[in-house]
């Protein structure tokens, strides 16, 4: 497949560089201020892309529309998620579609705020759109949905940011405070400079609003989670848990229609329990009973991994997320 991506973070930059080891071919790459697009039967040489960004933070010396009038078959979405109209991410999508070309997702703000847009947009296109890489990272999660049949799985719960499982692990593990563990988080590079949309539960709410929009055909927005974050929770509860037997995991939960994510006691040592900055989805199944799976829930090659997983199933005639 020949690919155009819209977004050079850690994702799509680490899509550009595996893209060959998947057997597919990058002729377009844009960030937020360039292109760099392959003449027309050629591709582009991905170590010339990654290393013009680094060296000078751009990819390329065209403008960045010009990656989505590239002859690809498949354009991955992977800028930064948005809220609300998910622009310019939506945008991008649509593009794509009304040229019937297929669409794979990084960017969890189109199927999370707009899946009945999108879902619409799909279906007057002869393209497809899947979007396993939003849910996270590397774990199958909405493709083991599928597979088993949403309306064969009754709840889906799990850890689903790996900064805030981070910090919880360490203020459980060391009796330390918030404060002291998200900054060492930031050191590391485990959270953001601007830590708000994990610590606050947010990107937690996006993955759940993401696999309620898969199990009940659409119809939900992040407006629709009951959302509670980490920042305000004291370093004396998990103390007071591990008394206990018990430790504190942000949970996402989608059951009964019902969105919620928030800190939960669960068993130290039990299923949920995943340390640092692993990520684990539970899915409780009508006849398969609950099945586990874990991982890494982020980072560039992890989710790119996803997303060419994604790729690999447009070049099927069936393959689609539901």
């Amino acid at each position: 497949m020949r690919l155009a991506v819209v977004g050079a973070g850690a994702v799509g930059r680490a899509v550009v560089d595996l893209a060959a080891s998947y057997d597919h071919e990058v002729v377009a790459v844009a960030d937020s201020s360039s292109a760099a697009v392959a003449p027309s039967g050629e591709t582009l040489d991905p170590d010339s892309v990654l290393g013009r960004k680094e060296e000078a933070g751009t990819v390329g010396d065209d403008a960045p529309e010009a990656a989505l009038d590239a002859d690809y078959d498949v354009l991955v979405e992977a800028t930064p998620t948005t809220l609300g109209d998910a622009e310019p991410g939506y945008g991008h999508v649509e593009t794509a579609l009304d040229r019937d070309r297929h669409v794979v997702l990084a960017n969890k703000g189109p199927v999370a705020e707009r899946y009945d847009d999108l879902r619409a947009a799909e279906r007057e296109s002869e393209g497809r759109v899947l979007f396993e890489a939003t849910v996270g990272g590397a774990i199958p999660a909405v493709t083991t949905i599928d597979d088993l049949g949403p309306s064969h799985v009754t709840a889906v719960r799990g850890v689903l940011n790996g900064t805030a499982n981070f910090v919880l692990t360490r203020m459980a593990a060391e009796g330390l405070d918030y404060e002291h563990v998200l900054a060492e988080a930031q050191d590391l590079g485990v959270a953001e400079a601007d830590p708000s949309f994990d610590v606050e539960g947010t990107d937690a709410a996006l993955k759940c609003v993401i696999l309620a929009n898969v199990l009940y055909g659409g119809g939900y927005s992040l407006a629709d989670a009951d959302v509670e974050g980490i920042d305000g929770l004291p370093s004396e509860a998990l103390s007071l848990a591990g008394e206990d037997g018990m430790t504190v995991r942000l949970i996402g939960s989608v059951e009964d229609g019902d969105i919620r994510v928030g800190p939960r006691l669960i068993p130290e040592h039990g299923t949920l329990a995943v340390a640092g900055t692993r990520n684990i989805v539970q899915i409780e199944t009508d006849h398969a009973g609950r099945l586990n799976i874990s991982g890494r829930g982020a980072g560039g090659p992890e989710t790119a991994t996803a997303v060419l997983a994604d790729v690999g199933r447009l070049s099927r005639p069936t393959g689609r997320n539901s």
